[in-house]
């Protein structure tokens, strides 16, 4: 259990954290391979490979995360094709009783992501977990990749926060390193940011699988 004592600020990521990253892990590996086959004339086989190339070359940077540039990049209407499946958005389990523990807590409570914005605005229309949240930043905004230091210096230019007494939590490792870098002092990492993936080992920070793990969740 967190000492919430020692908290003022949370800072929480979306997918994989307050959402199902099924819904993303769906998209990327199935369902746009797929409809990338049917534009361009190729085998899913050959799709894939093509891809897979591109994006892994990518991972980190704001362009991985940016749907303009992958709309560019793959000639097909990114935002568009995500709606087709946005029935596969959802929360993961005890997320709104967690964010409204926060508010009870009254945690000054930041959604910091690096959707970007076409797809942020997107879920929040459908999950509406914007109404428990005291501010959405995008790292789009700032130009840099929550991955990379200059988010975080950019971040604490934008918002108050004290990182001695802020809690951040998000599924990526490699985030989380950047965070810790900057010297946020309480971090905890995901273990199954997808439903129907395996529960993860997490090596080098506390991890959760549930948000009761930190916080009593109230019966509903």
């Amino acid at each position: 259990m967190l000492d919430w004592q020692n908290v003022d600020t949370v800072l929480l990521d979306m997918d994989g954290t307050l959402l199902d990253l099924h819904y993303d892990n769906h998209f990327w590996l199935d369902h746009l391979p797929r409809r990338y086959a049917e534009t361009h004339g190729l085998t899913l086989e050959q799709a894939q490979q093509q891809m897979t190339a591109e994006i892994e070359a990518r991972r980190g940077t704001l362009e991985w995360y940016c749907l303009d540039f992958w709309t560019r990049e793959l000639k097909l209407d990114i935002p568009a094709m995500l709606r087709e499946i946005e029935d596969r958005i959802a929360l993961r389990p005890q997320t709104e009783s967690f964010l409204e523990g926060l508010q009870q807590l009254n945690k000054h409570t930041l959604l910091v992501t690096n959707a970007h914005r076409d797809g942020l605005d997107h879920k929040l229309e459908i999950t509406g977990i914007d109404r428990w949240l005291d501010g959405i930043v995008s790292s789009h905004d700032y130009g840099h990749a929550k991955e990379s230091g200059h988010f975080w210096s950019a971040l604490r230019e934008e918002v108050d926060f004290d990182p001695a007494r802020t809690l951040f939590v998000d599924d990526n490792e490699n985030v989380l390193a950047a965070a810790r870098d900057y010297g946020i002092a309480h971090l905890l990492c995901i273990r199954q940011p997808d439903s129907r993936g395996p529960l993860r080992d997490i090596a080098d920070f506390p991890a959760i699988h549930q948000f009761d793990e930190i916080m009593a969740i109230r019966a509903r």
